[in-house]
């Protein structure tokens, strides 16, 4: 037990250190921990990892995808529904349908189902390694959120089929119709359950006296039982969660205290860092283990095999990229859709940003280990090394290439006319212009005659002017002002945390308050430096 934590450690720091030169190369860190990994493996510190199949789904799956629908946006995920839907259930169904016979005939006794159940794993893209390559080079932000959305639907619909050709693999029966039926049932089930468990447990955030320590723990909790339910009825966890999740999201303003929504924020972002960095470090540290594990198929073959299963993916993702643009001119001929004419240059980004990841990690490894009968699953670790063969491929290969093809398109945002860094100032300045006129319209004479008034009266006049869109000259000459004021305030913050150290020093003073109010100095800090970051960003 004590080894096993300590290992636990060290994959954490190696994880830690591998994102740090991820950061400095400017490289998406999934890639770097894949290859990372794939050199630890080879260490002794860090032996053979076997993974337990039947908890590889339940650890993490839900937590992950839960915060990927927390993460969505609602309204620009309402606004793309169309191009996501086209390029979500479809594609994976078109995907696993071609991987199952393409790979039917050119491996040796591979049967359908076994196509199938390869089809389902290697289907769905990994958003994480998509959008933070994606935000590296600033793309446009109705490309980020299609990626989003996508994979959201595709998870889901994939591990259905997953599922199913699990079943007949075991069985070794399937029927066509039943199970198409099925199908629709599983997704249809799967997002009620998870809709109805969303409610409910809005139903305790809202009307029962939490805590915002009650409120993350039940965050937490959320996922896995919406996965639970779902699973223990037959039908779509993934979907559940995903469901839930989205509905969730979109209260989080009503249902969590402003304490609530900035600690649980904090927590999912450091949870998800850690199991994001152990999926993707264990896809490398786990191959050594499966090439060892191919029994009398040869390595050689077995790369072969990857690497045509590989091409056939991305060539199948770019003929669907390119069939959801034929798809919605169609559509736009009978119903309003956010883009009729979408051009080439998305469907090719969109097409070359199918990289393969966390989701496709833990599909293969939840392959059961024997079927009925107690013998050995067929094919298991073949269809685990060309999953392993296909993520490498599309993570490297892909992640590697992205940036440099969205340099060489150079596509625009035609669907955003104002710049992020713009949007950001507008916000802002609109928050201190009304509140301003709010203060003045509610307290009248009180904003010059009650001195703490007036302290806010004044800030937000400062505020106001820090936040222009555009100045004179004169204005130019006063922002030299604004600059002083800001070098100052800065400064003043630093000597209130040195204050606090010192009155910390105090016996009689409590470190919990003086750690209060270091945390308001901090988000004193963060909000100053945010303005003069978007201001800086317009020059």
């Amino acid at each position: 037990m004590q080894g096993q934590l300590f290992q636990f450690v060290y994959l954490i720091l190696a994880i830690v250190g591998l994102v740090m030169v991820a950061n400095r190369l400017k490289i998406a860190y999934p890639i770097v921990l894949v290859l990372g990994g794939l050199l630890l493996s080879f260490t002794a510190r860090f032996p053979k990892i076997v993974i337990d199949p039947h908890i590889m789904f339940f650890v993490f799956l839900p937590p992950l995808l839960y915060q990927a629908a927390w993460e969505t946006s609602w309204k620009e995920f309402w606004r793309w529904r169309r191009v996501i839907t086209s390029l979500a259930f479809p594609i994976v169904i078109i995907t696993a349908t071609i991987i199952a016979f393409t790979s039917t005939a050119i491996i040796p006794g591979f049967t359908l189902a076994l196509g199938f159940l390869l089809g389902g794993i290697i289907s769905p893209p990994d958003a994480i390694s998509a959008t933070t390559i994606m935000r590296q080079v600033q793309a446009p932000r109705s490309l980020v959120s299609i990626a989003e959305g996508e994979s959201l639907l595709n998870d889901a619909s994939s591990l259905i089929i997953f599922r199913f050709a699990v079943a007949a693999v075991i069985t070794g029966q399937f029927n066509f119709g039943e199970a198409a039926g099925s199908f629709v049932l599983v997704i249809i089930m799967g997002a009620l359950i998870g809709i109805a468990i969303g409610y409910l447990f809005y139903f305790i955030h809202r009307y029962l006296p939490t805590s915002p320590s009650m409120d993350i723990v039940l965050t937490l909790i959320t996922p896995y039982s919406m996965y639970y339910v779902a699973e223990t009825m037959h039908f779509s966890g993934v979907l559940a969660v995903v469901c839930g999740g989205l509905l969730l999201s979109g209260k989080r303003q009503t249902i969590l205290s402003y304490r609530s929504r900035i600690e649980a924020t904090n927590v999912w972002m450091s949870m998800v860092f850690v199991m994001n960095g152990l999926v993707f470090l264990l896809i490398g540290l786990q191959l050594p283990y499966i090439v060892d594990q191919l029994g009398a198929i040869s390595l050689n073959a077995a790369i072969g095999y990857g690497l045509a299963v590989s091409g056939i993916l991305i060539a199948t993702r770019f003929v669907c990229s390119f069939g959801s643009v034929l798809f919605t001119r169609f559509a736009a001929k009978f119903i309003t859709v956010a883009d009729p004419n979408p051009g080439w240059k998305a469907p090719v980004i969109l097409g070359w940003a199918g990289m393969r990841g966390v989701v496709s990690l833990a599909a293969a490894m939840s392959i059961p280990l024997v079927v009925a009968g107690g013998e050995a699953f067929p094919f298991r670790d073949l269809i685990l090394f060309i999953t392993f063969v296909v993520i490498l491929i599309t993570l490297v290969v892909q992640g590697l290439t992205l940036p440099w093809l969205m340099r060489q398109i150079k596509i625009d945002d035609k669907f955003s006319t104002i710049p992020e860094n713009k949007q950001e100032l507008i916000i802002q300045r609109e928050l201190a212009r009304r509140s301003l006129h709010y203060l003045e319209e509610k307290n009248g004479s009180d904003c010059y005659t009650n001195e703490n008034l007036a302290n806010l009266h004044d800030r937000l006049r400062i505020d106001v002017r820090l936040l222009r869109l555009e100045m004179t000259e004169r204005e130019i000459e006063e922002e030299k002002t604004i600059k002083k004021y800001q070098e100052a305030y800065l400064d003043l913050l630093n000597f209130q945390r040195n204050l606090l150290k010192e009155i910390n020093q105090r016996a009689e003073f409590d470190e919990d308050l003086i750690r209060k109010y270091m945390t308001l100095v901090d988000v004193e800090e963060y909000k100053l430096r945010e303005r003069i970051g978007v201001r800086g960003g317009l020059r």
